[in-house]
């Protein structure tokens, strides 16, 4: 009996934490300024972002001027759901770099993994964070 009662509270466990991980991503943002994303710098414009796998991990960004370019990401959480969709940039003097995505009434978002630059302008004290609405497609 207390192997079936086990077995039963794992399984419900792995439910309840799996959503917490695998959110799809599919978004349509017009970015009004250039920026980095994974060490690449891409052109102001219109872009496409879609995840790639059902884990939500891998992310697929492209745009009018731009083919895919495919990156992974992590999950992060905020004790809020957000108000709206939208990408979130961090700015410096140096330029724009996309940081976190997250979608209108969830608390689970995405977050780009911060290269050597983006980690320099983040602990940046005259940094800003920038945000641009997206809409789901």
């Amino acid at each position: 009996m207390k192997k079936h009662l086990f077995a039963l509270l794992g399984l419900g466990l792995l439910l309840a934490i799996a959503p917490a991980y695998a959110q799809t991503i599919n978004l349509k943002a017009d970015v009004p300024f250039d920026f980095v994303v994974n060490g690449s710098t891409l052109p102001s414009g219109e872009y496409i972002i879609r995840s790639t796998n059902s884990s939500g991990r891998v992310l697929s960004l492209s745009g009018a001027a731009e083919g895919p370019m495919f990156f992974v990401a992590n999950s992060c959480r905020s004790t809020k759901a957000s108000a709206q969709t939208k990408l979130v940039f961090i700015h410096d003097r140096d330029g724009y770099f996309l940081s976190e995505m997250w979608v209108e009434g969830n608390t689970s978002g995405i977050q780009l993994p911060k290269g050597r630059r983006a980690r320099q302008v983040a602990d940046n004290m005259t940094s800003e964070q920038v945000v641009v609405l997206a809409e789901l497609r």
